[in-house]
């Protein structure tokens, strides 16, 4: 007489949503932001009709230029946001492209288990596999598809309109934190937000080293 067979029961992995890593890469992006908007300026101080005015040379400009993005780099981001974000929903297909790249980085790669390969079709694909292809993903979807020229041109709009305001808003009402010097603009403010998101999926990639 045969013995009974006992079922056993495989241990189920985490999605990549439930792991640590993904839940501390939220978080960090969360307080980042948040930091970044108590730093936004009053929107009325930013279109104030009594501080425009035509510069009289194209020095005086770009010095107007850097010290704006120095005082109004948050909400000058906002605006760049709200102007990629408007471009995007007026082209769902694009947003749609878009987003199914960044899940399939997040998912994918960067936040999926160690432990658990990824299987397309029967196929069990490594880590390296499945790095290369999301990297000619990326490739293909930015530089041979309509979303790589909608994001460029939204982003040369944005710029072209931040550009626009710095040089006619004439900072001599402003005030800028010792602290923060006035080459401190809208690029450092992005460095560091890039920054702390890469520094929240370090662990992610460095365990698949």
């Amino acid at each position: 007489m045969s013995s009974p067979t006992i079922p056993i029961s495989n241990p189920q992995t985490q999605s990549p949503i439930a792991t640590p890593a993904f839940r501390a890469f939220l978080s960090r992006i969360s307080t980042s932001i948040r930091q970044g908007f108590s730093q936004r300026r009053p929107w009325s101080e930013l279109i104030d009709r009594n501080y425009m005015a035509r510069p009289d040379s194209l020095s005086e400009a770009a010095t107007r230029i850097r010290k704006n993005l120095s005082y109004f780099k948050v909400n000058y981001i906002t605006l760049l946001a709200l102007i990629l974000a408007f471009s995007l929903l007026s082209h769902p297909l694009s947003l749609i492209v878009l987003l199914s790249l960044l899940a399939s980085w997040i998912f994918l790669y960067l936040f999926r288990p160690s432990d658990q390969p990824l299987v397309i079709l029967g196929r069990s694909f490594s880590d390296r596999e499945t790095l290369g292809i999301l990297v000619v993903s990326t490739i293909v979807v930015i530089f041979l598809t309509s979303v790589g020229s909608l994001l460029i041109s939204a982003s040369m709009v944005g710029f072209a309109l931040v550009c626009a305001h710095g040089a006619f808003r004439v900072p001599e009402d402003l005030f800028l934190d010792d602290q923060e010097p006035a080459s401190a603009g809208l690029l450092s403010f992005l460095g560091v937000t890039s920054t702390s998101a890469a520094a929240a999926a370090a662990p992610a990639i460095a365990a698949r080293v």
